[in-house]
């Protein structure tokens, strides 16, 4: 599996967004199986594109985000390879039964992309705003739950959840995001990625905190503590090799999520240390609160969901060894 990082961590020229749509476009020119099914949020997720290639292929149920899983799963079983989207809420409490029923349990072949995790819902505001849509996914047996933190995470995952049979659920960040990795990076479903090598602590980071994580790192560095940094893009199954790895070789292990802390990443990694390797582990991610109205830059603060968090976090990991 190759791994290339980028130099530079800079905010990306692309929305996430786009960079989906075009990679549904690519994979529906080549595979006539890839259909699109939305919730009345095509403008938001921006898939009009793909309507205009495919309007044959596209399917807006409207306000009824239980129906369109129903929907997709019918698809499913007809022989095609259904995404659907919604704002993240909507996919993991409105449609959760479906979810599982018509598709994990019916084991059929359905992508969920749900929009906007945690804080990145900003202006939406608590409504809207996801930090338990993971936990809600992963609980539920068979399925791949991934966030991918950059566009070329986005498109690489896209592919991946297209070519593996089974029911997903990805984490889709709208917006423009900082670039992580370069071009020709591969992707392995159960596979974390290393970004950066340490012998002092372990930072593993999803999604949004990818790049928190990084800033952390240097940061770290800059006191002479030598931080790993893996980007846990695949939250189930989860790479408990990678995990159990860390806590031998560094001893010392931070999780950063932009999600609940609560049955989320730092609540899966807990029990993999709890199992076989106990160590020292501080998380960083929201702490059992609802969301609330801002733009992502005071949200961040307001949830401690930041590079100087995680810092302190591995400092306090560090020193506990």
């Amino acid at each position: 599996m190759s791994v290339k990082i980028a130099k530079e961590h800079v905010t990306g020229d692309k929305e996430l967004r786009k960079e989906f749509c075009e990679t549904l476009i690519s994979m529906a020119e080549q595979d006539e199986r890839v259909v699109v099914l939305d919730a009345d949020l095509m403008n938001a997720a921006g898939t009009k594109p793909f309507r205009e290639a495919f309007p044959e292929r596209t399917f807006d149920c409207g306000v009824q985000e239980a129906d369109m899983i129903g929907v997709a799963a019918g698809l499913s079983s007809r022989g095609f390879v259904p995404f659907t989207h919604t704002f993240g809420p909507f996919a993991a409490r409105r449609a959760c039964d479906q979810i599982f029923m018509s598709c994990a349990y019916a084991k059929q072949n359905v992508k969920v992309v749900g929009s906007d995790p945690g804080i990145t819902a900003t202006l939406n505001g608590g409504t809207h705003m996801p930090f338990e849509d993971m936990g809600i996914m992963r609980t539920i047996p068979e399925m791949t739950v991934v966030e991918p933190c950059d566009a070329v995470s986005v498109r690489e995952v896209t592919k991946l959840a297209k070519d593996t049979y089974g029911t997903w659920y990805m984490r889709l960040s709208r917006k423009a995001a900082p670039v992580i990795y370069e071009d020709g990076t591969e992707f392995q479903v159960g596979k974390a990625n290393l970004l950066r090598d340490g012998k002092d602590v372990t930072i593993i980071a999803v999604g949004y905190l990818v790049a928190e994580a990084l800033k952390a790192a240097d940061a770290l560095a800059a006191e002479g503590i030598s931080a790993r940094v893996l980007d846990m893009w695949c939250v189930k199954p989860l790479d408990e090799e990678a995990v159990l790895n860390a806590a031998k070789d560094t001893g010392a292990i931070v999780t950063a999520e932009n999600h609940n802390v609560v049955n989320g990443l730092g609540s899966a990694v807990a029990s993999v240390l709890a199992l076989h390797t106990p160590a020292p582990l501080e998380m960083v991610g929201v702490q059992d609160e609802f969301g609330e109205v801002g733009p992502i830059s005071y949200l961040a603060e307001r949830f401690k969901l930041t590079a100087e968090e995680i810092a302190g976090k591995a400092k306090k990991a560090a020193g506990r060894k």
